[in-house]
């Protein structure tokens, strides 16, 4: 589930590229009305159908996999993004990139490898709050930065989209379990409602940070938001481990998947090959102007 996950998402993050692309800031405005403009369009519309496929597996596999886990398979969705776009777009991949396709499969499969059980440690309900309040804040930030100029408004941005990405991980982890239709355990839960404003601000930045144009930027901030600092609550918060001896193994794998992942940030956005100009030929005789 965690790879159909990032397969989704690397698929969708193509789709939302290539339509996002179509209303640059400059001629939309960079206000929130030109970032919803940005997302009314067929690919953008079809690429959140694949974010919503994604987003059940993932909530499927956080369910049984240690957060580290699966959100190091949802940062190599970058390597579908790039196989994808070498494929569909003509897009040369160079050594860099292939061997970051390489890092990120290798270490997702050592990650599977070495991973144990998800921890069953249950914060308190200070920390389901928290979670919202952590929602709130990153919005505010977002507020706060939307006018600044590039690169650091596109660091900013794609960081604070790869955090909201990790308190969705985090929410979904603390939900109560459902027992039959009695849907009131989830209605009352406010992790509910911080997995709901997470994803929600969290597209909303990541649309933002691709038109701005600094996309390996924002690409590369977002693979790190959503990565380490989740996956270190979830070793210290929720439990989560490795098999018996292979800490050190897992740690090299969730590098190596990382820094694979960071080496195809610049596809986080993928843009069709423009086809040349068709040569004018030249007249075989002087023009008189006059």
């Amino acid at each position: 589930m965690a790879l159909a996950a990032a397969l989704c998402f690397g698929v969708a993050m193509v789709l939302q590229a290539l339509g996002a692309q179509r209303h640059s800031p400059s001629a939309e405005g960079s206000g929130l009305l030109g970032t919803v403009r940005a997302m009314v369009n067929l690919p953008f519309a079809a690429g959140l159908l694949l974010d919503a496929l994604g987003f059940v597996a993932q909530l499927i596999a956080l369910r049984s996999l240690p957060l580290y886990v699966v959100q190091a398979a949802l940062a190599g969705a970058l390597a579908v993004t790039a196989v994808l776009g070498a494929a569909l777009l003509r897009i040369r991949l160079g050594r860099a990139e292939w061997a970051g396709v390489a890092g990120v499969c290798v270490g997702l499969a050592v990650l599977g490898a070495t991973a144990g059980a998800e921890g069953h440690k249950q914060p308190g309900t200070a920390f389901h709050w928290m979670l919202l309040a952590a929602v709130l804040v990153i919005a505010a930030v977002g507020g706060f930065v939307w006018k600044l100029r590039e690169p650091v408004r596109a660091a900013v941005m794609g960081t604070l989209c790869g955090l909201g990405f990790g308190v969705v991980g985090l929410a979904v982890r603390v939900l109560p379990a459902i027992h039959g239709l009695d849907l009131w355990p989830l209605l009352s839960e406010p992790a509910t409602y911080a997995l709901l404003a997470g994803g929600a601000v969290s597209f909303v930045f990541m649309t933002e940070g691709v038109r701005g144009g600094k996309v390996t930027t924002a690409t590369a901030a977002m693979v790190l938001g959503e990565t380490a600092l989740p996956a270190v609550l979830g070793v210290v918060l929720l439990g989560d481990r490795t098999r018996p001896g292979m800490l050190p193994l897992a740690l090299a794998g969730f590098a190596l998947a990382v820094v694979g992942a960071l080496a195809l940030a610049r596809f986080g956005e993928v843009s069709p090959v423009e086809e040349a100009p068709a040569e004018v030929a030249e007249p075989s005789h002087p023009t008189r102007i006059g």
